[in-house]
């Protein structure tokens, strides 16, 4: 794209000064001010969340092998830090499809966000755009598309389509009517994952009512009373607002199912038709194999995401942070971000250092919202971007862009990466 645009925030703190709040002994005030990770936002949240609520978010497909290979491949990986660097400079804004962000991380697509906290999506969106960084609302939200685009207008829409050509021409033209310029479509799920932790903690889609599902709601008063009956009392039963063109299925529901029809018949024909029509950006999300990666590069796609779902859908599949690097080889010009595990500004940077562009994060931001909605959202973001910039600072450099492999030591080889690929980032 021939301009840039920017999406900051001057009001924004400073990542800088709140690198050294621990030790001047600063508190947050509210119900996050004890929180001072990503992960303690789990635990905070499964005091607020329904157990099938909770159940849905938290888990992943059958073993959950997948979940958490994403955690080990970042843990395997050290960081090689270098000293006396003079790193005053320092900022960790990155550009993406002619867009500037103020950090190197997003909000993942998360599907019925709007059930963990009050208008969930629209507490994401405006988060991140507040903050200046990138959100992708999911086709399985609950909030109508038009409605988060008017919030936050440089919003990324993210799909799962079906196999039948008129539908996903439909759902183009609303969602570019939308005012949407970032498009990413969700190739990995031709079939549903096998959640059986969902149906161990009572979740399913839609809900059924039942007994213990009242009952499940009835020990979360914040919840029932803050998110559920807030929500049917000013906007009625919540639907599936933007799987397609038209309205799906209600959220709660004894009889009515939803539609996942042909999504097994959608495959490289189809995306090719998404390219010719779409004018905006094209991002592939789900991708782990080079050939793939290689494949969307072909037909155009501007960028791909590196991505098992956080491990929702194929248990066993690689972790994305272990095929990135060949990944990046394959992408020549194509923008690689990744998600799937993020949890630290140390696992941000080492993506960033295999040939990321930039990371997508999930449920931290889900449990964050449920926690304590846009306040809750926004101290999330604060505490990984401090992450972030004191990690910068301590591998002795001054932006992203200085990141590779030379930063980064394999502990099951024994040997620095940059050892290997001669001090040089993936695909550089």
């Amino acid at each position: 794209m021939s301009s840039t645009r920017t999406s900051t925030d001057p009001r924004l703190p400073d990542p800088t000064a709140q690198a050294w709040q621990a030790f001047q002994g600063g508190r947050r005030r509210g119900r996050t001010a004890d929180l001072l990770a990503l992960e303690d936002f789990e635990a905070a949240a499964k005091r607020v969340l329904p157990r099938p609520i909770f159940g849905y978010v938290a888990g992943a497909a059958e073993d959950n092998q997948a979940r958490d290979d994403n955690r080990r491949a970042f843990e395997e990986l050290a960081l090689v830090p270098r000293v006396l660097c003079n790193v005053a400079q320092r900022q960790q804004g990155v550009t993406l499809f002619g867009t500037a962000y103020r950090s190197p991380f997003g909000i993942a697509p998360m599907g019925i966000a709007a059930l963990s906290a009050y208008r969930g999506d629209l507490v994401l969106a405006r988060a991140a755009a507040r903050a200046g960084i990138p959100a992708v609302l999911s086709g399985s939200s609950l909030t109508r598309l038009e409605s988060v685009m008017e919030a936050a207008p440089g919003t990324w829409f993210q799909a799962y389509l079906p196999g039948t050509p008129e539908r996903i021409d439909a759902l183009l033209q609303r969602v570019a009517a939308a005012g949407v310029q970032t498009l990413v479509v969700t190739v990995d799920i031709p079939v549903a994952g096998n959640r059986e932790n969902n149906l161990r903690s009572g979740f399913s889609t839609p809900l059924r009512p039942s007994l213990r599902l009242a009952w499940d709601g009835a020990t979360r008063p914040r919840w029932l009373f803050g998110t559920l009956l807030r929500t049917l009392l000013r906007h009625g039963m919540p639907h599936f607002e933007n799987s397609f063109a038209e309205r799906g299925a209600p959220i709660l529901s004894s009889r009515v199912q939803r539609d996942f029809a042909a999504r097994d018949h959608f495959d490289w024909s189809h995306l090719e038709g998404i390219r010719r029509q779409w004018r905006g950006v094209l991002v592939v999300k789900g991708i782990l194999s080079p050939l793939d990666a290689a494949r969307a590069r072909q037909l155009g796609a501007d960028g791909i995401v590196v991505s098992n779902h956080g491990g929702r859908q194929l248990d066993g599949a690689v972790a994305p942070l272990r095929v990135l690097p060949a990944i990046a080889e394959e992408a020549g010009d194509m923008t690689v971000l990744l998600d799937s595990g993020v949890r630290r500004g140390t696992d941000v940077l080492k993506a960033l250092a295999l040939g990321a562009r930039a990371v997508f994060v999930g449920r931290p931001f889900n449990f964050a919202a449920a926690v304590d909605g846009e306040a809750g959202v926004d101290h999330a973001i604060d505490l990984l971007r401090a992450e972030v910039d004191r990690n910068l600072a301590m591998l002795g450099v001054n932006g992203c862009a200085a990141l590779g492999p030379q930063h980064l030591f394999d502990r099951r080889a024994g040997w620095a990466l940059g050892a290997a690929t001669g001090g040089q980032r993936p695909g550089g």
